[in-house]
Formats: C-alpha cells, structure tokens, sequence
C-alpha cells in the first residue's frame, strides 16, 4: 500500500488530494457528543495542508435518504462536522450543499494551497451505494472535481476513513480505481494493528465481546475461539449463553435460534468462554427503574438484565491481569444509563490497568471509554471502525483496503 508519506514526498503543492474520511460521529440534535473520529483523521489532514495540498473531503452521517438535497435532511447535514473540523484545524473549512453538484465544484475551485473543505454528506447520492455502474458514475463525477493541469503531477486519493473499508462504495473503492491512490495515516496504523492481532499475537490472548446480539458476532465469535486464550462474553449476547446453559434470564433480550449454536460452542470452547458470574437486573428499561444485582442463576421474572455485575467486573478483570494482548469490542450494558454504566467502565478500567497491548474495536466501547474519562493512552489502539475492525477479524477481505494494496 502506498502511504500518505509516499505521496508527499513526491510533493504535493497546490495538487488536489481527495480524501476519504469517517466523520459518522454520534450527534444530540445538532451537537457532537464524541469527535473521535474527526481528531482521528487530523494527523493525516494536517499533513496534507501543511505540505500544500488542497484537500477536498468526502465523508458521510447517518443514514440519509438516497437523493434527497442534504438541506431539506438537516439530521444528515455535515454542518456540526464542518465546523468542529475548522476549530480543531485553525482554518475555515468550507462544507458545499451537494455532492458532486454546483456547489461542490464552486468549493473545489475556491481552495488554495493548504485549504480545506468538505463535500455534502457523500450518501446523499444514491449512487454511492449503489450498483456497480451507478458507482462507478459517481466516482468519475467525484474525479472530475479535482482536475489536475500537469499529467505528471495528478490529483490524488488518500482513504483515511476506516470505518468504512469494509464497504464497497463509490467514495472507498471505485474512486481509488480514478486517481492514483494512497493510504492516509489512520488506515496504514488501523491495519498494521489488526494484522498484529490476526498475525501471531503476544500470549496470553484474550477478547472481549458485547453488544446486543449473539448473531451480530457469530461470525468473530467461530473465527476468533480456536485462536484466543481467553474470550469474555458481556453484554445483552451473554443472556443467549446463559440461556443456553440452562439457566432463566427473566425479561432479558436473548435470541432463542442462536440457543443451540452458543450449546455447540460452550460445549467446545469450555476452558476458553468466559460468561458473567452476576448481572443487574431493572424491573423497566429506563434510567429510573428499580434495580438489583443478582447471581445470574437468580434473575426474577419479569426483571431484565442490563449490565454485568461487580463480580463479574473482578471476575474479567483477573483474567486480563496476565495477558498480552487484549481486543474488546462491544459494551458490556446499557452504558447510556447511569444506572447500567458500570460494567463496562470497570472492564474498560481493567483493559486500561492491564500490561497487554490492547485495542478497542471502536464503535460504542471507544465512545463508552471517552464517557468515562478514562486517558486514550492508557490503551494501544483505539480503532475508528467497529464493524470494519470486526470483519478483519473474521477473516474477510476488505475491499477498501485490497483496493489500495492492487494501487
């Protein structure tokens, strides 16, 4: 792959770069509640203008309605994105009010040397997720805004944006197929991370898996057993397994198919998953319910789980002591509840206690480690792309990134 650096040394003043970024950051109406990701793409960003480059951002926010104008959708609007990137830069970014339209050529012909600015909200064309030939049209559009005067000095692409290699789409894989493409500083450390861990990682290696659903990580959960030491299970997934075991879990969220599947694997992974000893039950899903914690073999009925126990807390927590490398990946409760927050800022707390190296696959365990205040260098790695940090684990090819290494 070649890198951001390859690209600067061959000089990139007053080049156009077109760069790929993750900027799907969580909003409370029209304020950021966690810029992760926009610091996360800086040092790339950074290096760009600083070199000259007139850097032209693609990025997206939630899920916007293929083709609708990003102003009449304000919940999809790169805005709020626009003007936390210009305070962190020290610059004016400008935001254009399409994507490949009118505005955005206007944007892309104002830049200078060392500018940024940004694209609209690149999923509000349909055809960034759309057929192969629809794909292929938006990236020739995207292309062609940043035409370059000298054929021996051609604009670029740079894809910062790991979150969203995983993705076949206009803006990650058939745009790097358009311009000679790079590489930018979050990918090349977000790969070479997860090579560590799916290469031959430090012993004792253990994982950590939350989140709502067994089947969401079946997956991870087949391709990463045979290879771990150790694999803790939190989250409302663990219900699944205790029910599997035998055991009533109340109210609680479980996935009466996926029973047989978690039977098969306690059966062969016995000395290597790892499930609550307790959990807290609510009698509601609300911050305000009645709450309790119980041994898992006691919940009541009609009382739902919603997070690990203290137990279980100390539990992880001595099984992280002695290991080398640790990769967690899901919380393990309801963290946007105060009442259900403990859980998970204890593990994080164990992660971060640990010698291991460790990585946190992104998504809401980064988020929940933010709301917890806990210091980002107290872990090795922590990942931008949840969903993409999983599939690389599962063994798949990411075509973001196969598209690059082929460059």
């Amino acid at each position: 792959m070649r890198t951001v650096d390859d690209l600067i040394a061959d000089g990139v003043q007053d080049r156009f770069v077109l760069l790929r970024a993750d900027f799907n950051v969580p909003l409370d109406g029209f304020t950021i509640t966690d810029d992760g990701r926009i610091r996360a793409a800086l040092p790339t960003i950074t290096k760009l203008a600083a070199a000259g480059a007139k850097v032209l951002v693609m990025a997206h926010l939630g899920r916007p309605k293929g083709g609708e104008p990003p102003g009449r959708d304000p919940v999809s609007s790169l805005s709020p994105v626009a003007g936390r990137l210009g305070q962190l830069l020290d610059q004016r970014v400008s935001l254009a009010q399409d994507v490949v339209g009118l505005s955005a050529r206007g944007v892309a012909e104002g830049l200078r040397s060392g500018g940024v600015a940004l694209l609209a909200n690149v999923r509000c064309d349909p055809r960034e997720t759309g057929t192969e030939g629809e794909r292929e049209q938006l990236a020739t559009e995207l292309a062609e805004l940043v035409p370059s005067q000298d054929p021996d000095r051609p604009s670029a692409f740079v894809s910062d944006g790991f979150g969203v290699v995983h993705r076949e789409q206009a803006s990650v894989v058939e745009i790097a197929r358009k311009l000679p493409a790079y590489g930018g500083d979050l990918v090349a450390r977000e790969t070479e991370v997860l090579r560590r861990l799916t290469g031959d990682p430090a012993r004792p290696y253990a994982v950590i898996l939350g989140g709502s659903k067994v089947s969401d990580k079946l997956a991870v959960l087949t391709n990463l057993l045979p290879k771990v030491d150790t694999l803790l299970v939190g989250g409302a997934m663990c219900f699944t397994f205790l029910a599997a075991e035998g055991k009533g879990v109340g109210d609680s969220k479980f996935e009466s198919d996926q029973l047989d599947t978690c039977r098969e694997l306690l059966a062969q992974y016995p000395d290597t998953l790892v499930l609550p000893v307790d959990v807290v039950v609510a009698d509601a899903f609300a911050a305000d319910a009645n709450t309790r914690t119980v041994p898992v073999s006691e919940i009541p009925d009609g009382w739902l789980g919603l997070d690990v126990g203290s137990e279980t807390v100390r539990l992880f927590g001595e099984k992280l002591a002695d290991a080398a490398t640790v990769f967690w990946n899901g919380p393990m409760g309801v963290f946007e509840m105060a009442p259900f927050a403990a859980g998970t800022t204890g593990v994080a707390e164990a992660v971060a206690d640990s010698p291991a190296f460790s990585v946190i696959g992104g998504g809401d365990s980064a988020s929940a480690i933010r709301a917890a205040g806990l210091d980002e260098v107290r872990f090795g790695h922590i990942s931008t792309g949840g969903g993409a940090s999983l599939e690389f684990l599962e063994g798949h090819v990411l075509p973001g990134i196969a598209v690059l290494e082929e460059s």
